[in-house]
């Protein structure tokens, strides 16, 4: 069933702060929707507005200020949506992360709510006891709970979602690259026989590139040593930036790029070295690509790249180490794990699909019409 069916209802798109996974996939998602003829409305911070830009794929845009760490704000937030949401006719909400989804639980929309989780709890402390909390509320609070790797599923289910589903995350596809890899070698004076190792994430600790930096720290008695590049911008630059110069480790901080697909041309290897993660965009980008990857065994990473990656333990610097230094010592072994990681890319869901899933769920709980401010309940599990 289309958007026209459901007779010019609104798909409500909600997120909280957001720099990098989570507003590339909302704004995929709101193309495709607009696309596919729906009425789509963004909720969220007005930078993320101007970063992902979602007015030019189609989509209205209505500033809710959500935080990415809960703040006294909350309370504004939640009043806020509530407002915008009452003022539309809405269909479904569907609400993207945990403080999203926290602000669209307690907004009490009369449309049916759907919450993705993207990511995993990881802190402790007295912060990881709220987080937990707010997983609670959220997974007991939405209609239907997607989660984008199967943990997450599994997680949600036990705190007592009412209807929790995997709902894969699918990558953009990276447009073309718009230089050749020699040019992108020369930027950062790659000599003809040195390795070029890549890194793309936000520059945050759930990352773990001190890790990276430790391992890349002994690279440089190799003989060319390779150049590590890692693109990203995050609260974690100025401590990372430290740890770098401190262990003279052959690592250049690039910020925020939007030429990954130049980058992926010019390099040799991939490395994501994270404590968590779901279904993560640069190890989809590097397969794609058909760069070799070497991936820290977390969350949905290893079904997501089964053995078309050198898997690793997370914070392993020995065995981070090895691997990346076994694969720059064997060209053979990097040209089979180009060929193993673009056929396993050829099998995830594509944007369409992912898209496809969403619409056909959205018509599964609001089927018809919504007068002004209201929506089609859910009854739970269909």
């Amino acid at each position: 069933m289309t958007g026209a069916d459901r007779r010019g209802t609104v798909v409500a798109l909600v997120l909280a702060s957001s720099t990098g996974g989570v507003g590339q996939h909302v704004r995929a998602l709101a193309r495709g929707l607009t696309a596919a003829g729906e009425s789509v409305l963004v909720c969220g911070p007005a930078a993320t507005q101007d970063q992902f830009d979602f007015v030019a794929t189609g989509a209205r845009f209505a500033p809710v200020e959500i935080p990415a760490t809960p703040t006294p704000a909350d309370a504004r937030a939640v009043g806020a949506l509530r407002r915008v949401l009452a003022a539309e006719r809405v269909g479904v909400v569907h609400a993207h992360g945990l403080r999203a989804g926290l602000v669209a639980v307690l907004a009490r929309p009369a449309a049916p709510l759907v919450v993705t989780w993207h990511n995993a709890v990881l802190a402790g402390g007295l912060r990881g006891g709220l987080s937990r909390l707010v997983e609670r509320v959220v997974a007991r609070g939405a209609q239907v709970t997607l989660g984008a790797s199967a943990d997450l599923v599994e997680r949600a289910a036990a705190l007592g979602a009412r209807d929790a589903r995997l709902a894969p995350v699918a990558a953009p596809e990276l447009p073309a690259p718009r230089r050749r890899r020699a040019a992108v070698r020369a930027e950062f004076a790659v000599a003809a026989d040195q390795p070029l190792v890549l890194s793309v994430g936000r520059l945050h600790p759930q990352k773990r590139y001190d890790v990276l930096v430790d391992a890349a720290a002994r690279w440089r008695v190799r003989t060319p040593p390779p150049v590590v590049v890692i693109a990203g911008s995050g609260p974690a630059y100025l401590p990372l930036a430290a740890r770098i110069s401190a262990a003279r480790a052959p690592i250049t901080l690039l910020g925020h790029r939007a030429d990954v697909a130049d980058l992926l041309a010019g390099a040799d290897l991939a490395v994501v070295t994270s404590a968590w993660e779901a279904r993560q965009l640069f190890a989809q980008e590097a397969l794609r690509a058909g760069v070799p990857l070497v991936a820290t065994a977390v969350g949905g990473l290893p079904d997501l790249v089964g053995d078309a990656a050198v898997l690793v333990p997370p914070g392993d610097v020995d065995a981070l180490d090895a691997a990346v230094q076994a694969l720059l010592d064997d060209e053979s072994g990097r040209a089979e794990l180009a060929r193993r990681g673009t056929a396993r890319a050829a099998t995830w869901p594509t944007e369409a699909q992912t898209l496809a899933q969403l619409v056909a769920l959205y018509t599964e709980l609001a089927p018809g019409p919504a007068a002004p401010g209201t929506g089609t309940q859910s009854t739970g599990r269909r």
